[in-house]
């Protein structure tokens, strides 16, 4: 049941000349819009599983395939960084810890208030979960970038130093200049990617869990605003 559902119902029974809300119709009600808000994020939270599952093959497929495929086609002698690969394993790693930690956390909560909990209890527990979980995303797009950035630069500069040496110039009699517009054209580039990413990731964090936050947020305010009596909950 919808938040405005709940009003519309709510007012149609306190207009209604000699009917009230009885204290198990209130609960059976809140019971059932809660219900529905977890099962909707239940389902979001398998549905975020398989993103992630996507991103990291896609993620371990550019590292180990598809980036050395590219520069063996250009040259041999051009490679993946160390460095840059265990980053990338590193960022990859952070990733699913997070969403595996918050996966775990919520079902925990989940488990326990779906015996001992009231609502309010239950609603606050979760709120809280997904408010950690939105702070640990953010966590890990800053580091994501960070990867997204470092990988980037090092290729930046290892093309730069590729086409000198194809072009017969020694990397310590490159034009200042070159140097310049390079870097100037990369912070450009890498700007359009990480804010690219930023708002993708954003935007998906939304769609699956932040919509489902406002409102089980709204709907503690609606308990706490509407019901005074605590064995109605």
């Amino acid at each position: 049941m919808d938040i405005n559902d709940l009003k519309k119902v709510w007012s149609q029974y306190s207009s209604a000349e000699g009917k009230e809300l009885d204290k198990e119709t209130i609960r059976e009600m809140l019971r059932g819009r809660t219900k529905s808000l977890i099962e909707k994020i239940e389902r979001n939270i398998r549905i975020g599983f398989f993103i992630i599952l996507a991103l990291i093959v896609l993620f371990v497929a550019d590292d180990f395939i598809i980036s050395p495929f590219i520069l063996n086609g250009i040259s041999e002698e051009l490679n993946v960084p160390g460095w840059v690969l265990f980053l990338d394993i590193f960022t990859n790693i952070v990733i699913i810890a997070t969403f595996i930690v918050f996966t775990i956390k919520y079902y925990q909560v989940k488990k326990e208030c779906d015996v001992v909990c009231n609502l309010p209890g239950t609603l606050k527990k979760i709120i809280h979960i997904l408010k950690l979980y939105h702070r640990m995303f953010y966590y890990v797009i800053f580091i994501l970038l960070i990867s997204t950035a470092t990988g980037f630069i090092a290729g930046l500069f290892k093309g730069m130093e590729y086409s000198a040496q194809i072009s017969g110039i020694p990397s310590d009699q490159i034009q200042p200049i070159q140097v310049v517009i390079t870097i100037l054209v990369g912070l450009v580039v890498l700007g359009l990617i990480s804010l690219g990413l930023f708002f993708l990731f954003r935007w998906g964090f939304n769609r699956l869990y932040g919509n489902y936050l406002k409102q089980l947020q709204v709907t503690l305010a609606e308990l706490n605003e509407k019901i005074e009596d605590p064995e109605v909950i």
